[in-house]
């Protein structure tokens, strides 16, 4: 379905209005994407013995872990630690992207384009 603002009178597509809302859209997710690659977020485990950072991209950037977290006699647990904190970061990224893209992709479905 295409928004009434880009049908002129008689049912024809305004498509001068359509490329400028387009170009506009093109803008935000450009905006959206710089705005996801420079951010930082933390996930945390084990009750922050363990640290992950990951780019708002879901790159990830760096692990910490606290000494009180290393047990020779029980690596698994600090495998499963690391695992969590960077599963909770990654979370983290992937709602700042809903948070940052979600907007613009739901400004599409004004465009008629299909399943946006």
């Amino acid at each position: 379905m295409i928004k009434e603002s880009f049908v002129r009178p008689g049912g024809q597509p305004n498509m001068q209005q359509m490329l400028k809302q387009a170009q506009k859209m093109q803008q935000q997710i450009a905006q959206a994407q710089a705005e996801l690659a420079e951010a930082e977020l933390t996930g945390a485990a084990g009750g922050g013995l363990v640290t992950a950072t990951v780019a708002g991209t879901g790159e990830l950037k760096s692990v910490t872990i606290d000494p009180k977290a290393v047990d020779p006699e029980d690596v698994e647990t600090l495998e499963d630690l690391v695992v969590a904190a960077v599963r909770n970061a990654a979370e983290a990224a992937r709602e700042l992207t809903d948070q940052k893209m979600g907007p613009v992709a739901g400004g599409m479905g004004g465009l008629g384009l299909p399943g946006l």
